[in-house]
């Protein structure tokens, strides 16, 4: 039997997308054995993809720096992703040419791409390029303007009017296949602009939704006296876990949850806290008070949300979903400026009725505390959430890689 080769473009800030992609490969190497998987990431993903034991080409290491561009782009706790966007043209350029050097030296059967936006414009732009099927992975369908802006707004419709196609609803016609990561209901119903298709509509017609996926199977981690004997945490004294993700853009959330501590430790007088700073945070620019514990990087992230008694966390699409998965209770704060944070992630997990959400400006260390304390005890309630979007995934891609039987002549 003939190996498949793979192009795996792992193509988001931060760790989260990585982590689910890494789950898709899993289920993909399950249904084809013969999958060989080349990747391509930008830093921090693709640390966890070499953790993983995964093949990283050479060409990565110039392959876009979009996370360094966020960070830039970012205020206090906030992030505008069109400004963003606007900022990030030099990283873009940077990975399609590494792109088009690694598809010149590499031969590869299908290419996959999570959130690709730069490859996939390439793509339209010069079909040459295209050598294989591809397949795209998104989890949010159109862009918002966060402010009263013209130029933002009319940015906006740009990029709107080119994801949707137009007036007239034209496919993305590079892709062999759409994915989403979610729900129809987390697609808004509304249109993409003035004159432009509704957004859900567009999605349930060109796009296939496989629920969420998950680096890990939440039914695992459902005793929490054991996930926590595991990981070395006292079985009695409540435990507030706060993360922000693999970017350093949330480090103001974790000081304000340092500054927080001393006022949850006078409800609650054996409360713990553990701060996670992520790969690209230095532990030592977070002061915090006695009886702060504060890590760097810290592998498998979500064993320690199941431990959690309460988790604080930036509104992180993945984290916020593995909160959900995990039936953790959790609060969490969209960065400020950020449409996707605020309009979609917010929205879903409303949905969803989990999650406690607050706005980093409008709260201070006492209003966090006494949030916390209130959320110490407290039973999940909200439904369960489908968590094998990772193995439907795989199997709409492994699809376009089947062996076709070959065609009889006419003779």
């Amino acid at each position: 039997m003939t190996s498949t080769s793979v192009l795996y473009i792992s193509d988001s800030i931060g760790l989260g997308h990585a982590a689910r992609d890494l789950a898709i490969a899993r289920e993909l190497r399950a249904l084809n054995p013969e999958v060989e998987i080349m990747w391509l990431a930008g830093d921090p993903a693709r640390r966890l993809i070499a953790e993983a034991g995964e093949t990283l080409l050479p060409e990565t290491e110039a392959f876009a720096h979009e996370t360094g561009v966020a960070e830039n782009t970012s205020g206090e706790f906030s992030l505008n992703v069109l400004r963003y966007a606007l900022r990030a043209q030099g990283a873009w350029k940077r990975a399609v040419a590494a792109f088009k050097e690694v598809t010149a030296r590499y031969p590869y059967d299908l290419l996959i791409g999570d959130e690709s936006y730069e490859i996939d414009a390439a793509l339209e732009e010069q079909p040459e390029l295209k050598k294989a099927p591809f397949a795209m992975i998104y989890d949010f369908v159109g862009l918002d303007a966060m402010s009263r802006s013209p130029l933002e707004r009319l940015m906006a419709y740009r990029f709107n009017w080119i994801w949707g196609g137009g007036p007239r609803s034209k496919p993305p016609t590079q892709e062999d296949l759409t994915l989403f990561i979610g729900e129809p209901d987390d697609v808004p119903d509304k249109p993409f602009g003035f004159l432009l298709p509704n957004r859900r509509e567009y999605a349930r017609r060109y796009y296939h939704f496989v629920g969420y996926a998950f680096p890990f199977d939440p039914a695992n981690y459902t005793d929490k006296k054991k996930v926590r004997e595991a990981l070395g945490y006292d079985e009695e004294r409540p435990l507030v876990f706060c993360s922000v993700g693999g970017t350093a853009v949330g480090v103001d959330l974790l000081r304000l949850c340092a500054t927080a501590y001393p006022h949850i430790q006078e409800r609650v007088r054996d409360a713990r806290m553990v701060l996670v700073c992520g790969p690209r945070i230095d532990p030592a620019h977070v002061q915090v008070p006695s009886g702060v514990e504060v890590r760097g990087y810290v592998p498998r992230l979500y064993e320690h949300f199941a431990a959690s008694d309460v988790a604080i966390v930036q509104g992180r699409s993945t984290t916020t979903l593995e909160l959900t998965a995990l039936r953790t209770p959790f609060i969490y704060f969209p960065l400020e400026d950020h449409f996707e944070q605020n309009l979609v992630v917010a929205k879903r997990l409303a949905r969803h009725g989990a999650g406690k959400r607050l706005l980093y400006s409008e709260t201070t260390p006492e209003r966090l505390a006494e949030v916390v304390v209130g959320q110490l005890g407290r039973e999940a309630s909200w439904p369960e959430i489908p968590t094998d979007g990772a193995r439907r995934a795989a199997e709409l891609i492994n699809d376009l890689v089947k062996p076709r039987a070959p065609s009889r002549s006419a003779g």
